[in-house]
């Protein structure tokens, strides 16, 4: 039977409560990280509490939330106790129905002896898809081993404001980049088909980056145009392109009313626009806060009609909401039809997931799958390439020093290279079998215990000093200096207020760890100052996950690199970039402002906001969008366009030639941005509208070329139609949003067409060729 018809066969014989319960998760365990169950499905000891089980199961489940990440077990005990819990439902339950297990998975699958990857604003700093995708495929072959089906990545969020703590979690502030990396990560993610994969989910929808204040979970105040044209677009590329299985709402309101009860977009533009037919989840706990954080519904059922009614298929991460649908309908305060439709998509998950056939996980998968050096230099692979170089004045490579200080608060802190949503920063207490490579650590494998003078110099947060003496000590005795500061990232939800100025670690970077100043956090920048006074060449190294206020470092440091959170392998590849080992290929997927009180700096403003100044700043960031150095040089020349106009229906081809003109390889990436002349509503500035990263031996050339359809360039009118509008459109190709190297313009001709969104291109075709 097809997989609609066996949807229909089981529906019609499930009872309302069996109905409800696939629309609901049961937590493993009260304690991992949120309430659970009443009754636990794990005992203190780690097994299954099979008369719980039993009594929980009565009716089904639809989801099972973190049987391995929530509850710290090694990859074969999870393995081992999903096969138990889906053993118990198919076998012990009257309909057999598997449930779905889903984890989180980042940075790498968030559990124990999961590879752990850099954060997602590093992985974006690559501009390279195909890295993604293929990390992703490793994280896959991880989830699957363990039993998991879904998993709750990736991060769609636009992030245009860095005091947000979750600024790490996403892939930049440009629509674009986001759209591209993201729509990789599901890829590989999700497989060749659903049976073979693991169901991505695209989180937050939607606007969740534009919070006010730079919050985390406050009021957005979007217009819908900019709703559509930069915060929705990331979400339409990966569920028209990209085919994700599962979306996953945001916990804010956008003028006034919560995305959690938003059917105009969960249901309007999701399912009506754009054709989505997979599940909606809910973010933990989003479901009653309708209740206690937004207040517009004043009882569970209350609640649970809204986000039912809105579009959320699955309550998560345990039950609070929606068990109460079963009175909702029998009191006739939502429809039977409305229950049906969703367990309808929830039913429809599994039967594409083979769950009803496979539904076991295998012990010895799961060994086979970790492993204390499994996928190790694929990790180190992703934070060399992730590393950006901000400054150098010749100091970098270091080559072969006899004498290095190191120094600073993330030089030698494990968990400081790893960014909130991975098993050792989210769960510092826990043990992990994954080692950490520090940067002391991996100078000290390279140069030799006696080459390196390890000084911590002040801890990431407080007001303490007393590690500075041994620092400047250390830098006078050494011929360079390489000082490592940075924020620390972990889940930051509740804290005392007035202890927080002393605290040696608070968290300044991550979920719910949101803040009003982006300088280096404690009294970093005086160690910065105290060791520069020695006169030893400083190389500054920011290893963190939000971008920092670092104009005095700008002035006086030799070399600044921008390591985000490299992951498990960060030590090996900053030392890979500083040593010249790789040459640094990063570039900046968001732009660093001189100060907090220039925000926003973002490269893509409209013009009013872009030219505007305040008083003592102008609007430049200290580094724009797209930037990065090399230890190698290019050259771009003999810009061409296809032809000088093009209608709405046609394509045009944007040919540029790019040529390493130094002794070294190394990778450029090719940025080609457009800027709309005379539109008839004011628009952004320049737009990246498409991008390629290439790989050039010393006087290697090659040429590439951009397939650009109109329809890439089309906006809202007034009427809140999607156009393609004639006129006239400037072509700029660079190095980054700010450091264009040739431009030419073309004009689209004809008048005003709407787009259709089957015929929406959303990224250019790239062909590369060599030149001789």
């Amino acid at each position: 039977m097809s997989v609609e018809r066996r949807v229909e066969d089981l529906l019609e014989r499930m009872t309302l409560e069996e109905k409800v319960a696939q629309l609901t998760s049961i937590s493993p365990i009260p304690v991992a990280g949120f309430p659970g169950s009443d009754d636990a499905l794990i005992d203190e000891d780690g097994t299954v509490d099979r008369e719980n089980a039993r009594e929980l199961f009565a009716d089904g489940v639809g989801h099972i939330t973190r049987i391995g990440g929530g509850t710290g077990f090694e990859p074969e005990r999870a393995a081992a106790v999903t096969d138990e819990l889906q053993e118990l439902l198919v076998n012990e339950t009257r309909l057999g129905i598997p449930a779905i297990a889903h984890e989180e998975c980042l940075a790498g699958y968030m559990g124990p002896g999961g590879t752990v990857y850099p954060q997602s604003i590093g992985l974006a700093s690559t501009w390279e898809p195909d890295l993604i995708e293929e990390m992703s495929e490793r994280i896959r072959e991880q989830l699957l081993a363990i039993g998991t089906a879904h998993a709750l990545s990736p991060v769609l969020d636009i992030a245009r404001d860095p005091r947000w703590g979750r600024t790490e979690e996403t892939f930049g502030e440009d629509p674009q980049l986001v759209a591209e990396m993201a729509s990789a990560y599901v890829r590989g993610l999700q497989g060749e088909s659903p049976e073979a994969g693991v169901s991505a989910t695209v989180k937050h929808f939607a606007g969740h980056g534009a919070g006010e204040g730079g919050k985390n979970r406050p009021t957005v105040h979007l217009g819908e145009r900019e709703l559509r044209e930069v915060h929705l677009f990331p979400f339409e590329v990966a569920v028209r392109e990209a085919n994700v299985e599962s979306v996953m709402n945001a916990y804010h309101d956008i003028d006034g009313v919560p995305c959690a009860a938003d059917a105009s977009l969960l249901t309007g533009v999701l399912r009506e626009e754009w054709g989505f037919d997979g599940t909606v989840v809910s973010d933990y706990f989003s479901v009653v806060h309708l209740i206690e954080e937004h207040n517009v519904a004043s009882t569970e059922l209350e609640a649970a009609v809204q986000a039912l009614e809105a579009g959320i298929d699955v309550e998560l991460p345990a039950i609070d909401c929606y068990h109460r649908l079963v009175d909702a309908v029998e009191s006739g305060a939502v429809s039977k039809a409305s229950v049906d439709d969703a367990v309808r998509r929830v039913l429809r998950q599994k039967f594409r997931k083979g769950l009803f056939e496979t539904y076991s996980a295998d012990p010895a998968d799961a060994r086979a799958a970790f492993g204390p050096g499994t996928n190790r230099e694929y990790a180190r692979k992703l934070a060399r390439q992730s590393l950006t170089l901000l400054k150098n004045e010749g100091t970098l490579p270091l080559g072969d020093p006899d004498s290095v200080a190191v120094v600073g608060p993330k030089a030698d802190a494990p968990v400081g290279q790893l960014g909130d949503y991975t098993y050792p920063a989210h769960y510092p207490d826990e043990e992990s079998n994954r080692e950490i490579v520090t940067p002391r650590e991996a100078f000290e494998s390279r140069l030799g215990k006696t080459a390196v003078t390890y000084s911590e110099g002040c801890t990431t947060t407080g007001p303490g000093t007393d590690g500075f003496e041994a620092a400047v000590a250390a830098a006078e005795h050494s011929e360079v200096v390489v000082a490592f500061v940075g924020a620390r990232s972990a889940l930051s939800l509740s804290d005392d207020v007035a202890a927080r100025r002393e605290r040696s670690d608070l968290p300044t970077s991550g979920e719910g760890a949101d803040v009003t100043d982006l300088s280096l956090p404690g009294v970093q920048t005086d160690l910065l100052r105290e060791v520069h006074a020695t006169g030893t060449p400083l190389i500054v190294v920011v290893v963190s996950g939000k971008p920092h206020t670092i104009t005095w470092a700008d002035e006086h440091a030799s070399a600044i690199v921008q390591a985000w959170l490299p992951g498990e392998e960060g030590g090996h590849g900053i030392a890979d970039v500083l040593f010249g080992d790789h040459n640094p290929s990063g570039r900046l997927p968001l732009s660093i402002p001189k100060t907090v009180g220039q925000l926003p700096v973002y490269y893509s403003r409209r013009p009013n906001s872009r030219e505007e100044r305040h008083v003592y700043t102008d609007s430049d960031p200290l580094y724009p969008f797209g930037y990065g150095l090399s230890y190698a040089e290019f050259d771009y020349h003999n810009l061409e366009l296809s032809d000088d106009e093009v209608d709405p229906t046609e394509t045009i081809t944007v040919s540029v030639t790019v040529e390493n003109t130094s002794e070294r390889a190394g990778h450029e990436v090719v940025q080609l941005y457009v800027h709309e002349r005379e539109p008839s509503l004011v628009r952004p500035v320049q737009e990246l509208n498409g991008f390629h990263r290439i790989y050039l031996e010393p006087d290697e050339t090659a040429r590439l070329s951009f397939e650009l359809s109109p329809t890439q360039l089309a906006s809202y009118d007034r009427k809140m139609d999607f156009v393609v509008e004639p006129g006239s459109f400037e072509v700029r190709m660079g190095r980054s949003a700010a450091d264009i190297e040739a431009t030419e313009t073309f004009d689209v001709t004809g008048t005003s067409q709407r787009v259709s969104p089957n015929d929406r291109v959303y990224s250019p075709d790239i062909t590369v060729e060599e030149e001789i």
